[in-house]
């Protein structure tokens, strides 16, 4: 018989042949997984580094949830396009009156903090509204309200001295365009640039507290029980990376806010409108006004922003000086009551935002 030249070779314990099945099988998976991150690479769209308003150079830790454009290589914005234009807007809210396009017409009389009854007593408002709070949702610093008792505020307030407003106010938070998302990282002395670039001024804390609550003094725009889908508030508190800011026109200051941010474009919230037609005064973003006290900072913000504090019409806060800037803070612009005049024309983007002309007060 024809014997073979090569030992007939012993069948493989099963145990290593299931070894090697497991190694085939994992090598088939791997290929696979490799092949879907191929695909979903190829697929996702880049994370930006030239941006409309300036040039983004370096390597960013993660891709981006938002693409970000910088204004005058200092402020940020996310890219976003107007939905409509000022004098469309103004045709649909219906509060212009003799305000420049875009703006809205404030005109009533606002309750006084009570004049002091004692030497040291120094009663305000806020304080005196605190009172009638019906629910606390935290009486911790800073405190939120749950709901106000209307009928107790009203008689509380009514033999409160008065005084004439009459002004006009930004609709929206800067660049005041509906759909637009605010620019931030804002200084106060930059929010009072840009809004006499455009032929107006920063509005003081006295303006923007009448704008939000109005003659009857509500403690929310919209009236005195809290809603929480009104406006954009009681969002949850994410610890932020101060030196992640800093220079504040670098790549790590963008993933820092792209990380940070739960803000929505102006006038997305169709309920947060104060009693005059304003749009988005409590929660979004902090807005810069002018301290209307002697002797103290110019420097004063109102509103709150996203998180979970007070935002809402009276409290401010005082401790920033001018050239603060953070992450969640903006401005709007008011103007004399008999300054309307055209306002500047618009630029409409299209296309890619982040390659696409900007908008005059954005260039």
């Amino acid at each position: 018989m024809h014997r073979s030249a090569h030992p007939t070779r012993k069948p493989a314990p099963a145990r290593a042949r299931a070894l090697r099945a497991a190694i085939a099988v994992g090598f088939a998976l791997g290929l696979a997984s490799l092949a879907l991150l191929v695909v979903r690479l190829a697929s996702a769209p880049s994370v930006p580094l030239t941006l409309s308003a300036g040039a983004i150079t370096g390597a960013l830790p993660r891709r981006l949830r938002f693409e970000w454009r910088l204004v005058r290589d200092r402020h940020w914005q996310i890219a976003s396009s107007p939905v409509a234009s000022r004098d469309a807007t103004d045709q649909i809210e219906g509060n212009r009156g003799v305000c420049p396009t875009g703006m809205v017409e404030v005109s009533g009389l606002m309750k006084l903090d009570p004049a002091p009854k004692a030497q040291g007593d120094l009663r305000t408002i806020d304080e005196m509204q605190r009172t009638t709070c019906k629910h606390w949702i935290s009486r911790d610093y800073p405190e939120r309200c749950a709901e106000f008792d209307r009928e107790r505020w009203l008689l509380m307030s009514r033999d409160l001295d008065t005084r004439p407003m009459h002004f006009c106010m930004d609709r929206y938070e800067y660049p005041n365009q509906k759909g637009v998302y605010p620019v931030i990282l804002v200084s106060f002395y930059e929010a009072a640039e840009l809004c006499a670039e455009e032929g107006k001024r920063l509005c003081d804390e006295a303006e923007w507290t009448f704008a939000c609550e109005g003659e009857e003094a509500r403690p929310y725009p919209y009236g005195y029980v809290r809603d929480p889908e009104a406006c954009v508030v009681d969002q949850p508190w994410k610890p932020y990376i101060e030196t992640a800011l800093r220079p504040r026109g670098g790549p790590a200051a963008m993933a820092e806010m792209d990380r940070l941010w739960q803000g929505k474009p102006s006038g997305a919230q169709p309920r947060c409108r104060s009693p005059f037609g304003v749009h988005d005064m409590t929660g979004n973003i902090d807005e810069w006004t002018r301290s209307v006290r002697e002797g103290e900072r110019p420097s004063i913000l109102k509103g709150g922003y996203w998180g979970p504090v007070r935002t809402r019409c009276r409290p401010s806060t005082r401790s920033h000086d001018e050239n603060h800037m953070f992450y969640q803070q903006g401005f709007r612009c008011c103007a004399d009551h008999d300054a309307a005049r055209a306002a500047p024309a618009e630029r409409v983007v299209t296309g890619d935002p982040a390659a696409a002309p900007l908008p005059r007060e954005l260039r």
